[in-house]
C-alpha cells in the first residue's frame, strides 16, 4: 500500500512542469572573447537547474540537440541564423543591441518563431544619469550622427534633455566629413557622448576622434572598456558574463514563456584615470560612481 501511493506521488510529481528536464540550444556566433565568456557564466548559472544545454556552438546545435525547447542566440549572427532556420521554437536572442534585433526582425517577415531579447546597450535614462554623477556639473554634451546608418539616437536626445542637460548635435554623412563634425562640436559642449553606432565608432575612425577630443580638451564617454583603455574618460557597460546571468534568469523565470525584450538589468564602469589627469577633471572612483547609480531611481 505504501509503495503504490508512492509510485503514484512519483508519477504526479514527473508529469509536473518544473520535475521535467528541459533542454535548449545554445547558438553562438563565435567561440571567443565576449561569446567565450557569455558561454561560460550561462552554463554555470542553469547548472543545477531543469533547464540543460544539450548542444552547443556556431554550427548547428539546434539540429544536434533534436527537439529543443528554446533556443539561446547569442549576437546578431546567431540571431539572424536561428530565425533563418524555421520551426517553431522560442528563440531569445542576447549580447545584441536593440537596431540589430529590431533589423533582424523585419528582415525575417511575419512568419518566424517567438523571440524576445536581452540587450547590451545601456538604457538611456541610466546613460543619462551616468553622465550626471560621472561629470556633476557639465551639463552640455555632444553627440555625432549619422542618419543614414538608421542608429536609434532620439531615446538618448529624450534622456538627456529630461536629465537637464543641453545636447548639441552634428551630423556626418560618411568618414571622410567625420572630422570636420567633430572640430564643429566640440568647441559647443563639455563632453562627447559616443554612441554604439558601428558606422561612426569603428576601428578604422577611433584613434581620430580620440586625437580630436583630446586636441579640443573635451572627454569622450564610451560604451565599452575597450575605448576607455585606448583613451576615452569613463564608459558605463554590461560584462558578457551580467548578459548571460541575466539570461539565465530569464529562462529559468519565464521557460518558453517569452516576456518582452529588456535592457540589461545590470552594469560595470570603467575609467582610465590618466586620460583624467590629463584632462585635470576630479573624478569619483568606480565603486562610488556604481553606488551613485544603484542609489539613483532614473538608472534603474
Amino acid at each position: 500500500m505504501l509503495w503504490s501511493c508512492l509510485r503514484a506521488l512519483l508519477v504526479v510529481l514527473a508529469l509536473l512542469p518544473e520535475a521535467r528536464a528541459a533542454g535548449l540550444a545554445m547558438l553562438l556566433s563565435d567561440t571567443k572573447g565576449p561569446y567565450a565568456e557569455f558561454s561560460t557564466a550561462f552554463g554555470e548559472a542553469l547548472d543545477g537547474s531543469v533547464w540543460k544545454i544539450i548542444a552547443s556552438g556556431t554550427g548547428d546545435p539546434v539540429s544536434e540537440a533534436g527537439s529543443p525547447d528554446l533556443i539561446v542566440a547569442v549576437g546578431s549572427d546567431a540571431f539572424r541564423r536561428s530565425l533563418a532556420r524555421g520551426g517553431n521554437t522560442p528563440i531569445i536572442a542576447t549580447l545584441i543591441q536593440r537596431q540589430a534585433y529590431d533589423k533582424i526582425l523585419a528582415e525575417a517577415g511575419r512568419n518566424r518563431p517567438r523571440s524576445t531579447a536581452v540587450f547590451l546597450e545601456q538604457p538611456p535614462a541610466r546613460q543619462a544619469a551616468f553622465i550626471r554623477h560621472l561629470l556633476p556639473g557639465q551639463r552640455r554634451i555632444g553627440l555625432v550622427q549619422r542618419s543614414a546608418s538608421g542608429f536609434p539616437i532620439n531615446p538618448q536626445l529624450q534622456a538627456l534633455g529630461g536629465a537637464g542637460f543641453t545636447v548639441e548635435t552634428e551630423e556626418s554623412q560618411n568618414d571622410n566629413d567625420l572630422l570636420p563634425a567633430l572640430n564643429a562640436l566640440l568647441p559647443r559642449v563639455n563632453a562627447l557622448l559616443a554612441q554604439p553606432d558601428p558606422t561612426i565608432y569603428k576601428r578604422d575612425n577611433i584613434k581620430a576622434i580620440l586625437v580630436t577630443t583630446f586636441r579640443h580638451r573635451k572627454p569622450l564617454i564610451a560604451f565599452s572598456p575597450t575605448l576607455v583603455n585606448a583613451g576615452a574618460l569613463a564608459a558605463l557597460y554590461t560584462t558578457p558574463a551580467q548578459i548571460a546571468r541575466q539570461t539565465a534568469d530569464l529562462v529559468l523565470v519565464h521557460g518558453t514563456a517569452l516576456p518582452a525584450p529588456r535592457d540589461p538589468a545590470q552594469f560595470a564602469i570603467a575609467i582610465n584615470p590618466n586620460v583624467a589627469q590629463a584632462l585635470d577633471l576630479s573624478l569619483p572612483d568606480e565603486a562610488a560612481l556604481r553606488r551613485a547609480l544603484l542609489n539613483d531611481k532614473d538608472a534603474r
